[in-house]
């Protein structure tokens, strides 16, 4: 991936600063963008950089899209154009569908799906002259499966699936391929907060018996976003230990 530029939403933390550093392995240059935690994305910046990588971090809300338009023409006067584009950025706000606010449910399909589109069409008209380029959507088993108390999440991350399929579809004849990954249980700070029996029983639903990890998810990523997936495009690719099969 070397000269190659990367632009990975929710970038800071766990899943999506574990891809970002993955792309910066393989030699890519990483622009990060971030919703709040100023003090993650330096610390993600200064591990970029010492792996070589030229880095960026921008302060973005990805479900604006005039913040989104702007963060991509930052990064492309900053690094370059955009060649890779990872969608992991998303927020969670769990409840009960009988007691899920109307605003809880706009709010999470906002920056987890609606973040998605805004960065897919800032990032498009570029790629599409260049005829080049990977786009990886970051969904959820959630999405495939459903998950109680979480029907506004799962909703969102179900249409990252369909997003994926459209684009990929409208985009293959020039060059660009458009994929999902789709973590299962995963080892991150919000797992890492649960009672001890909420987590033992996450992992009791893992035909695998373990819970996955970061790279485990940025290994995927990093092989949708390489030259070895260049006849790939629409596919959803889960990494969940067999969680659903």
């Amino acid at each position: 991936m070397k000269g190659r530029v990367a632009l990975v939403t929710g970038g800071s933390r766990g899943i999506g600063r574990a891809i970002a550093l993955k792309l910066s392995s393989l030699g890519a240059d990483v622009a990060i963008l971030y919703a709040g935690r100023e003090d993650a994305a330096r610390e993600a910046v200064g591990l970029l950089e010492r792996q070589g990588s030229r880095a960026l971090a921008i302060q973005c809300d990805v479900s604006d899209y005039r913040q989104a338009e702007a963060a991509v023409k930052q990064v492309a006067e900053t690094l370059g154009n955009v060649d890779i584009l990872i969608n992991n950025a998303g927020i969670v706000r769990d409840a009960l569908a009988m007691r899920m606010s109307p605003e809880d449910f706009a709010a999470v399909v906002d920056v987890n799906l609606n973040g998605a589109f805004h960065m897919i069409r800032a990032c498009l008209p570029a790629l599409v002259r260049r005829r080049s380029g990977r786009i990886v959507n970051i969904t959820s088993v959630a999405g495939l499966m459903g998950n109680a108390g979480q029907a506004n999440y799962a909703s969102s991350k179900a249409g990252l699936v369909g997003l994926t399929k459209a684009i990929a579809r409208e985009v293959a004849s020039r060059g660009i391929t458009v994929n999902a990954v789709a973590p299962g249980f995963i080892e991150t700070d919000m797992t890492g907060s649960m009672a001890p029996a909420t987590l033992e029983k996450g992992i009791s639903a893992v035909p695998m018996g373990r819970i996955g990890s970061v790279e485990d998810v940025a290994n995927a990523v990093a092989f949708l976003a390489g030259d070895g997936a260049g006849y790939i495009t629409g596919c959803v690719l889960k990494v969940d230990g067999g969680m659903y099969i």
